[in-house]
């Protein structure tokens, strides 16, 4: 009987443009034979020449969101791009520790490669 695949976590943004956040997340663990489960932190409009609007989701989304693949789908590993506001941050944090969520991989994304600015003060 085969092993299942490892689970791996990502909480960050979605980048409609497709060349980061969740969806760039979701495509690595896949060719790593990884099964990705998402949390979603903010919805950007981007393309390859910038990002025009963020729209970060609710602290209690979020929240639930992390709850939701914790408690069936728990990750072999979390890893976390961007999440947008410091309440988010907080959120996020406080959610990995509730749940004991291990093998954390910070990505601090705060200035997106056009330059515009992703993490609000």
């Amino acid at each position: 009987m085969d092993n299942p695949p490892s689970v791996a976590l990502t909480i960050a943004g979605s980048d409609s443009g497709g060349g980061g956040g969740i969806q760039a997340d979701l495509k690595t663990f896949h060719s790593f034979g990884v099964f990705g489960c998402s949390a979603l932190t903010a919805v950007t409009a981007q393309n390859t020449i910038g990002v025009i609007a963020v729209h970060p989701v609710p602290e209690e989304m979020v929240s639930s969101q992390i709850r939701a693949v914790a408690t069936d789908l728990p990750p072999d590993a979390v890893k976390t791009g961007m999440l947008a506001t410091t309440a988010l941050v907080e959120t996020v944090a406080d959610a990995i520790r509730d749940h004991g969520l291990q093998n954390y991989v910070l990505d601090p994304v705060m200035v997106s490669t056009s330059g515009y600015r992703l993490l609000a003060a």
